[in-house]
């Protein structure tokens, strides 16, 4: 897919009639930015990262002070803290590990990456009666520890760790992904695989899970009707680079449901479909649309360990697909209940399906009216949608970081959308419609007035009508309208025949 070098940013579109309206946070690359649904920008923590940020009633930001800089960490914040309206630290933690880098002062990291919740909420964002706590209770915080483990690897390996401290900062509980290397169900080959290079990343060592999200499940209609895997205390996660996606009972730590990393071995899984690299799995909590059901930004991308083939020769990221996914699905069947993918965004070729695409970072928020906000992370694209795929609010990230002496990245690893009495300190906005402009005519400043402007000259024998590209006709006649049906069952098609010789 090719991009232009100059493109709107900020909203793009706006229905505020069919949108779910509130503020929408998000790390920028100026800080935790706080904007509302027309764009404007009503708060800057400038500086604040955010891995992710997330917003709490009162006016409260969570986000880190700084990243551990040194060859042997991987993604490491030296905190996590909790700043008010004004940006004052009101709670910080910091007390994972105490590190003793080279050439630095020693000191105490929290290691957090990926995702934290707050006691009081189930998945950091809003639903109704789920407000975290702000002067009290528990955090969870997914960290980092470094490991050896000679059943996985003779390499170092960067560990994934779920802890849970009190407000002090005590650690009450804890579990640790490599102590549960025997249930992920890898085969001879994803073993071999890893123990030759389980994600390696120099000195800092081997990422082999990269778990990038974790969540509490909360109350639930599976527990209420006797399946203990779904116990409201149980968290759940999903490691990026093993496709793997799965939940752990917190009273024994084991892990109690789970699917991946192989997605063909069982009928249901197969329809399900290869979920590959996947970012923000979590339970749609109770009192929203779709309660119950597991929602998840199925990145596509690369991922997984396995038997080397023609896009991986060493076994590492084995499975590839260039296209997203957002997959809500029942956690007992396994049936797909809704889905964002390239067809619902309106691409019927399947050689334009990498136009709904980030193969890193991005999430899936399930709205009170039943929309879902996707970040389309690696573009620095967020848009809402109504269940039938209907984008009513569009916003692209004007902020970009730079990369090798030019600023090309605005990507944005997770948003949030909060209601409006979370954020006491300011006026309900006004709320304007913004129509989406038709890009055939849309014209910068001092260039052509846009198509249709010119002279037009018909040709002898020739429909004005008619498109002059092979095999794509005008979309208001009927023949044509059977021909994208005959596309989508052609991309339909593919995907199956690619799951099933898998």
């Amino acid at each position: 897919m090719g991009y232009p070098s100059i493109f709107a940013t900020g909203v793009l579109q706006y229905d505020k009639d069919k949108t779910w309206n509130g503020y929408t946070i998000y790390p920028s690359a100026k800080g935790a930015l706080l904007i509302d649904m027309n764009g404007n920008e009503v708060n800057l923590w400038a500086g604040l990262g955010g891995f992710p940020n997330k917003i709490l009633p009162g006016g409260y930001v969570l986000g880190t002070t700084g990243v551990r800089e040194s060859k042997k960490a991987y993604q490491d914040q030296l905190d996590l803290v909790q700043v008010d309206w004004d940006g004052n630290i009101v709670w910080k933690f910091d007390h994972t590990e105490y590190i003793e880098d080279e050439g630095q002062e020693p000191k105490w990291q929290a290691r957090q990456h990926h995702d934290f919740q707050r006691e009081g909420n189930t998945v950091g964002y809003y639903y109704p009666g789920g407000e975290p706590k702000v002067d009290s209770g528990n955090t969870i915080l997914l960290v980092h520890e470094n490991v050896t483990n000679p059943a996985i690897s003779d390499k170092e390996l960067i560990d994934d760790k779920i802890i849970e401290v009190d407000w002090e900062g005590n650690i009450l509980w804890s579990w640790k992904a490599s102590d549960h290397f025997d249930e992920f169900d890898f085969d001879e080959a994803a073993k071999n695989t890893l123990a030759r290079n389980p994600g390696l990343h120099g000195e800092a060592g081997g990422d082999w899970l990269h778990v990038n999200c974790v969540s509490v499940l909360g109350p639930n209609k599976w527990y209420d009707a006797g399946d203990e895997r779904f116990h409201p205390d149980n968290l759940i996660f999903d490691s990026r680079n093993a496709n793997i996606l799965a939940i752990i009972s917190k009273a024994t730590g084991e892990i109690v449901w789970q699917i991946g990393p192989d997605f063909s071995k069982t009928k249901e899984l197969r329809a399900l479909g290869w979920i590959i690299g996947q970012h923000h799995f979590h339970m749609i909590p109770k009192g929203l649309p779709g309660e119950g059901n597991l929602l998840v930004f199925d990145n596509g991308g690369e991922g997984g360990y396995g038997t080397p083939n023609p896009s991986s020769v060493t076994g590492n990221n084995n499975a590839h697909r260039d296209y997203s996914r957002v997959l809500e699905f029942d956690p007992i069947t396994l049936e797909i209940k809704w889905q964002y993918t390239p067809m619902e965004a309106g691409f019927l070729l399947f050689t334009d399906a990498s136009k709904f695409y980030s193969s890193y970072i991005s999430s899936a928020q399930r709205l009170p009216n039943g929309n879902t906000l996707i970040t389309e992370g690696s573009d620095g694209r967020l848009i809402e949608v109504t269940p039938e795929h209907e984008i009513v609010w569009e916003y692209i990230n004007p902020y970009f970081r730079g990369i090798g002496g030019k600023f090309t990245m605005n990507g944005i690893y997770r948003a949030y959308r909060v209601p409006y009495e979370w954020i006491p300190q300011l006026p309900k906005p006004e709320e304007v419609s913004i129509a989406p402009i038709n890009v055939e005519t849309f014209r910068v400043p001092g260039a052509s007035k846009g198509a249709g402007t010119g002279k037009v000259t018909t040709v002898e024998g020739v429909d004005p009508n008619a498109s002059n590209i092979t095999g794509m006709g005008r979309a208001d006649k009927k023949e044509d309208k059977q021909e994208d049906k005959r596309l989508d069952f052609c991309v339909l098609s593919v995907n199956k025949s690619d799951l099933e010789s898998k």
